[in-house]
């Protein structure tokens, strides 16, 4: 099971001759790109945490998880999300480029196409990817103890000066520095890759939970989510996300989505093209005084 795509509507009927050149006479407004939602508020900043093979049976509810579960008690709790495929990889390279890329390997991979950060610096917009874990900045190698760079996708794309991929510790204490969107992608010991579900959920709550609240207040986001479940493709890869901030209107939301659609949401926030299958895909529709 995926989440349904957009489906494009058909071009209209040309108008009648009056019209169209009454048409030519009026200025003509400014205008984002076709199918662009105009729906999602814009965040002053967005903070986007990956987490490893969970479906969302897994995690919301559990009591393993009570910190998550605060957090979707507090926030949109997305209950109809799939990643796109099997393995790991590919989803963290469709959330960040709206395309798996072709990949279903593990490191390293060098890709030139446009992706999430690329768009935002062209918009004179900031991105920062920060991995627990990295041993310095720019890092490229797979592997560093519990760090892995499948997990980092940002670090394959040679679009991307090696500024943006930044060791966790260099996350700020004062949140109003942050960048406009950064991910942040804890290591294997605390991802829920070998730590378990009760380890990550604490290193959330210790390391991202005045964030959580300080985003409530100040126009900001943040969104844990993860890359696939547990199951393997004879599954649907329904895996738990949950959004919190100050625009996000809180309960259960069963929209139908996936990681494409996280990312056209958070490119449309900012005005940016969508790219990739996030052309295809709805953004969230989650936020205070929507229909």
């Amino acid at each position: 099971m995926r989440a349904p795509f957009r489906t494009r509507h058909s071009a209209r009927k040309p108008l009648v001759a009056a019209f169209a050149a009454l048409a030519m006479l009026l200025p003509v407004a400014a205008c984002g790109s076709p199918g662009r939602s105009d729906g999602v508020p814009r965040p002053d900043h967005i903070v986007v945490v990956i987490e490893e093979n969970r479906g969302y049976d897994d995690i919301i509810g559990s009591p393993d998880a009570p910190y998550i579960n605060e957090l979707a008690r507090k926030g949109a709790n997305l209950t109809q999300f799939f990643a796109i495929t099997y393995p790991s990889q590919p989803n963290y390279l469709a959330l960040f480029s709206g395309s798996t890329q072709g990949v279903d390997n593990d490191c390293p991979n060098d890709f030139s196409s446009r992706n999430l950060a690329s768009q935002l610096i062209q918009a004179d917009l900031t991105f920062i990817g920060y991995a627990e874990s990295l041993p310095r900045v720019g890092f490229k190698d797979c592997t560093s103890g519990p760090y892995v760079r499948r997990h980092a996708p940002w670090v394959n794309f040679t679009n991307l000066p090696d500024s943006v991929n930044r060791p966790w510790t260099d996350f700020p204490e004062d949140f109003s520095d942050l960048p406009h969107v950064s991910f942040v992608v804890p290591n294997l010991d605390n991802d829920m890759h070998d730590g378990g579900v009760a380890r990550a959920d604490t290193w959330l709550r210790e390391n991202l939970g005045d964030y959580a609240r300080w985003a409530m207040t100040n126009n900001s986001l943040l969104v844990v989510t993860w890359d696939e479940d547990e199951g393997g493709e004879e599954e649907d890869n329904h895996i738990p996300t949950v959004v919190v901030g100050e625009q996000v209107r809180p309960g259960e939301h069963d929209q139908p989505n996936n990681l494409y659609g996280l990312l056209r949401t958070i490119l449309d926030a900012y005005d940016l093209d969508p790219i990739g299958h996030s052309a295809e895909a709805e953004p969230l529709d989650i936020w205070k005084g929507d229909d």
